[in-house]
């Protein structure tokens, strides 16, 4: 029996029967819905056939929109917000998420090292990609809160850029220091040597380099600038042409969405066979720690000031994982660890269950702690 056990009884325990009873409701809505059903129907033709191919230029061009679509409206939102309210109702969430960025590469590392037993570079690089987030993730659940007429606060797309960095630094920063501390004892018990502290220090440099200028950020963060600059300066109908096209609402978004997560559909297909690789414990924190992870997102959103949107997509965005920006951060600055581990742990187990149940669940945790 896994460790992690308890936990999951004790979860459930915090909920009433009506408030399970309200969760399968959330979960018939989420799921009977033409998103997680594509992501559904890419993971059969994988185990079936395998015959469904979305060519490589497509996926990268529709993920390429989508962070450039995430990025643009949510400038946008933010220009209205800072032109209505300043920076009085954004300060606390900013930081709500930047302390959540760094508190659960920490806690996944904990549980990942001492309950699990994994080695440094294996706990620290399933930490970095549990640290980070997944866009792909929060689109799917800003598209549930919409669904449920609860639309999560304009802001939020900010808060993904800011929660993308700080989980995958702090678990390469953590991994490397601990590693070497290893190989340092080993060394001074007559062991194998190890490579000198400047050349770990370059490494570890050149790693958050790529992670800061990699792909995601720099579209997320360089669009959420051009989004919050022309709404602040265009006139209004010169700029309705270029939020019409971006709109995360609008059918175009979710028409391609729904093409996204059949490609991930197929991709999670073909690794499913390698959850018999990672293990009952890996398999259990791949759905443990996310919840664990969900419900003090959405606990500090609360208190943050987020509403029940905002507080369910938070929660959504922090139990998510990494599996762009993290494998060749973690590849680069940690050689040692396994990336059957992580990625199989990220893309096999916690994105289909948070696209599946997950969001719902968080948004039965929001209720919870008092978000409206």
């Amino acid at each position: 029996m896994t460790p992690l056990l308890p936990v999951a009884v004790g979860l459930l325990g915090v909920f009433s029967a009506d408030q399970i009873g309200r969760i399968v409701e959330s979960l018939e809505r989420n799921l009977l819905t033409p998103i997680p059903l594509c992501f559904l129907l890419g993971i059969i033709c994988t185990r079936i056939h395998g015959g469904i191919k979305i060519p490589k230029e497509l996926y990268y061009s529709i993920a390429i929109f989508l962070l450039m679509s995430i990025g643009f409206i949510g400038g946008h939102e933010l220009a209205h917000e800072y032109q209505e309210h300043g920076v009085s109702t954004i300060w606390k969430p900013a930081l709500a998420t930047l302390f959540l960025g760094c508190l659960t590469p920490i806690t996944a590392y904990t549980v990942l090292r001492y309950v699990g037993g994994m080695s440094i570079a294996d706990s620290a690089g399933i930490a970095a990609h549990y640290g980070s987030t997944s866009a792909v993730t929060y689109a799917v659940a800003n598209s549930f809160v919409e669904q449920t007429q609860h639309p999560a606060n304009s802001f939020l797309p900010t808060l993904v850029t800011l929660l993308e960095c700080p989980g995958i630094a702090i678990a390469l920063v953590l991994g490397a220091a601990l590693s070497a501390k290893e190989r340092a004892a080993r060394a001074a018990a007559g062991g194998v040597g190890r490579p000198g502290p400047q050349a770990r220090q370059s490494k570890l440099v050149e790693a958050l380099y790529e992670v800061m200028t990699g792909q995601s950020i720099m579209l997320m963060a360089g669009l959420l600038v051009i989004g919050f600059v022309s709404t602040m300066f265009m006139d209004e109908t010169g700029f309705q042409p270029f939020y019409d096209f971006f709109q995360s609402k609008g059918m175009l978004f979710r028409g391609l969405l729904c093409i996204f997560l059949l490609e991930m559909g197929l991709v999670a297909g073909e690794r499913l066979g390698d959850l018999v690789k990672v293990g009952p414990f890996l398999i259990a924190f791949g759905i443990l720690m996310p919840l664990v992870h969900g419900f003090l997102g959405a606990w500090l959103g609360h208190l943050a000031g987020l509403n029940l949107g905002g507080c369910t997509v938070l929660a959504a965005i922090v139990s998510s994982a990494s599996y762009i920006a993290a494998p060749p951060a973690v590849r680069l600055t940690l050689p040692e660890a396994n990336p059957t581990y992580s990625i199989t742990a990220a893309l096999a187990i916690t994105f289909p269950f948070n696209i599946a149940f997950g969001i719902p669940i968080y948004f039965e945790m929001a209720k919870f702690v008092g978000a409206e």
